[in-house]
C-alpha cells in the first residue's frame, strides 16, 4: 500500500477508500470509437479543404463547414466525458454520456455556424457573442440538476 500511496496520492484517501481508480471497458471502447470516428472525419475534412476551393464552388464551403462541426463536436465530446469523470473522481455516473454528447453537439454546431457566416462574410462580435450566449443558456438550462 505505501507503494501505491506513494505513486498515486490521490487514490488513497483512507481505509474505506472506494476502488474506482480503471475505466471500465464500456466507456474506454466508447471513447476511443468516438474518437476513430473524429480521425475519420478529420481526414475528410483535410481531403476537402485540399481540394475544393469555397470561392470557386460554394457548396464545398457548406460541405467543410458541416465536416469541421461534425469533426469538432466528435472531438470534444468524449473530452467532455472525460472531464465529468475525473471531475467524479473517476465515476461514471448515469447521464453523463447524454451530457457530454449534447455539450459537444453545441460545440460543433457553433463551429459549423460560425464557419458558415464566415464564408457568408456576416459573423461579426455581437453576432458570435450573441450565439454563444443562446447556447450557454441552453445548456445551463439543460444541465441543471433537478
Amino acid at each position: 500500500m505505501r507503494l501505491e500511496r506513494a505513486l498515486r496520492p490521490w487514490a488513497w484517501d483512507g481505509a474505506d477508500t472506494l476502488d474506482s481508480l480503471r475505466m471500465e471497458s464500456r466507456d474506454r471502447l466508447v471513447n476511443l470509437a468516438i474518437f476513430a470516428a473524429a480521425g475519420v472525419v478529420w481526414l475528410l475534412v483535410g481531403l476537402i479543404v485540399t481540394t475544393r476551393d469555397p470561392i470557386a464552388d460554394p457548396v464545398a464551403g457548406f460541405i467543410g463547414a458541416s465536416l469541421i462541426g461534425l469533426a469538432v463536436g466528435l472531438t470534444t465530446t468524449p473530452v467532455a466525458w472525460l472531464l465529468v469523470f475525473g471531475r467524479h473522481r473517476r465515476i461514471a455516473y448515469q447521464g453523463d454520456w447524454t451530457r457530454a454528447a449534447r455539450r459537444g453537439g453545441w460545440v460543433g454546431l457553433i463551429v459549423a455556424i460560425f464557419i458558415v457566416l464566415r464564408l457568408q462574410g456576416a459573423l461579426e462580435l455581437p453576432i458570435a457573442l450573441f450565439i454563444l450566449a443562446l447556447a450557454s443558456v441552453a445548456e445551463a438550462t439543460l444541465s441543471a440538476e433537478r
